[in-house]
C-alpha cells in the first residue's frame, strides 16, 4: 500500500500529525508512507522511521497555477493507493482530487463529499486526556484502523550525533552541567501569541530565584532585539544565569539543544510541541484567544501543565467571541494575573522534584 499523508501550515500541526505516519506503519508494516507538508517543517519529519518519504510544497509552486498543477500531475504518477488530507484547502483538495487514489480521507466541509469518499466532522467539545488536536488526527485513521489507538504522541528522532553535536555546543559556552538548564520561548509565532516582555522577564527572574538554574532563549537572529529587551528587563542577579548568544538558527540542531534541557518554559506553540515530542517537560502560557481544548496537549501527565486565561476568568469566554479577544489580545493579557502564573510554576517546579 502507497499512502500520502498531508499537513501544511506550521511546524506544531506538521509534528502532531505525524502521528497518523506512525500508526499506519505499524498497522502496515510493509506499506510506503509520504508525508507532504511546507519546507519549513521537514526538519521534525526526519530520521522518523514511519515516514519514507518527505515531500516539500514549496510557496513558488503554491503560487504558480501551472507549476501547482505539474506538481499535481508528479503526485499523480506515484500512484497513491491512500491520500489522508489534513490540511484539506484548495490546494490539498486539487491534489487529492486529481490524485488517484482509492481512499481519499478528510474532514467533512460542505463540499468535501464531491472530492474525498471518506469525511469525518471534527470533535469540537469532547473530554479528552490527549488535546483535541490529537482526537481529530486519530479520526482520519477510522478507515484504516478499527481498534483503540494508544500510539499518539508525537515524535522526534535525533541522530546521536546531532545530540552529542548538542552536548559539544554546551561545552563550548561553558555550560555548568551540575545545575538544571531551562530553555525560555520568550516569544510566539506571532506578536499575538507572545506573553509581555516584562511580564515575562518577571516569569525568569522567578524561575532562576526558585530553581537557581542556567537559562538559554529559543529567538532567531531577527528577533534579537526583542530578546534582548527580555534580557533587560530582568534583574542582574538573574542576568547572570542567561547564556543570551547561546541558539540556534537551525531546526535540526535547534532540537538537539533542546533535548538536553530540563524543561521548556515560556509562550504556547511549536517549541512547545516540539519539546513534548522530545518527551521534555513544559509549562506553557496560551495567549487568550487560542482554544485551549485543542491544543492543551498531554497534560493528563503531571510534566507538563499550561495556563490560559479560561481558566483563570470564564467568564470573558462568556461575554466574548474568540475573534473579539483575538483582536483585544494585549488587553486580555494584562488580565492574566502574574502572581497566579508564578503561584502555578511554584507548584509545578514542587511537582516536577517530586
Amino acid at each position: 500500500m502507497r499512502i500520502l499523508v498531508i499537513q501544511q501550515k506550521r511546524i506544531g500541526d506538521v509534528l502532531t500529525s505525524s502521528i497518523i505516519c506512525n500508526n499506519l506503519k505499524t498497522k502496515f508494516p510493509d506499506s510506503v508512507i509520504d508525508y507532504m507538508c511546507y519546507p519549513n517543517s521537514v526538519d521534525v519529519l526526519k530520521e522518523n522511521p514511519n515516514i519514507d518519504n518527505i515531500i516539500p510544497l514549496s510557496n513558488k509552486v503554491r503560487k504558480s497555477i501551472p507549476s501547482l498543477f505539474k506538481f499535481i500531475f508528479q503526485i499523480r504518477r506515484k500512484k497513491y493507493d491512500a491520500v489522508i488530507d489534513v490540511y484539506s484547502k484548495l490546494e490539498t483538495n486539487l491534489i487529492t482530487m486529481f490524485s488517484g487514489a482509492e481512499y481519499k480521507v478528510s474532514y467533512y466541509k460542505s463540499y468535501t463529499k464531491i472530492i474525498y469518499n471518506y469525511t469525518y466532522e471534527r470533535f469540537d467539545a469532547i473530554e479528552s486526556e490527549h488535546g483535541l488536536a490529537i482526537e481529530n488526527r486519530l479520526l482520519l485513521l477510522k478507515p484504516f484502523i478499527s481498534e483503540k489507538i494508544t500510539d499518539v504522541k508525537p515524535k522526534i528522532f535525533l541522530k546521536n550525533s546531532e545530540i552529542e553535536e548538542a552536548k559539544n555546543l554546551l561545552k563550548s559556552y561553558n555550560i555548568d552541567t551540575e545545575k538544571p538548564l531551562i530553555m525560555f520561548g520568550i516569544l510566539g509565532s506571532e506578536p499575538f501569541k507572545t506573553y509581555p516582555l516584562e511580564g515575562m522577564a518577571k516569569i525568569i527572574d522567578f524561575t532562576v530565584a526558585k530553581t537557581n538554574a542556567t537559562i538559554i532563549f529559543n529567538y532567531v537572529p531577527f528577533q534579537k532585539d526583542l530578546a534582548l529587551e527580555v534580557y533587560n528587563y530582568c534583574s542582574e542577579e538573574t542576568k547572570k544565569h542567561i547564556v543570551f548568544d547561546l541558539y540556534c538558527t537551525e531546526l535540526r540542531p535547534f532540537l538537539a539543544l533542546l533535548s538536553q534541557c530540563e524543561m521548556l518554559i515560556g509562550n504556547e506553540g511549536g517549541a512547545v510541541n516540539m519539546a513534548k515530542a522530545l518527551e521534555i517537560p513544559t509549562f506553557s502560557i496560551f495567549t487568550p484567544s487560542v482554544r485551549k481544548e485543542t491544543w492543551q496537549l498531554f497534560e493528563n501527565e503531571a510534566k507538563n501543565a499550561s495556563i490560559h486565561l479560561k481558566d483563570l476568568k470564564p467568564e470573558i469566554y462568556e461575554q466574548h467571541t474568540e475573534q473579539y479577544i483575538k483582536d483585544h489580545t494585549f488587553e486580555y493579557y494584562a488580565e492574566y494575573p502574574l502572581p497566579l502564573i508564578l503561584e502555578k510554576l511554584e507548584a509545578y517546579f514542587q511537582e516536577y522534584k517530586n
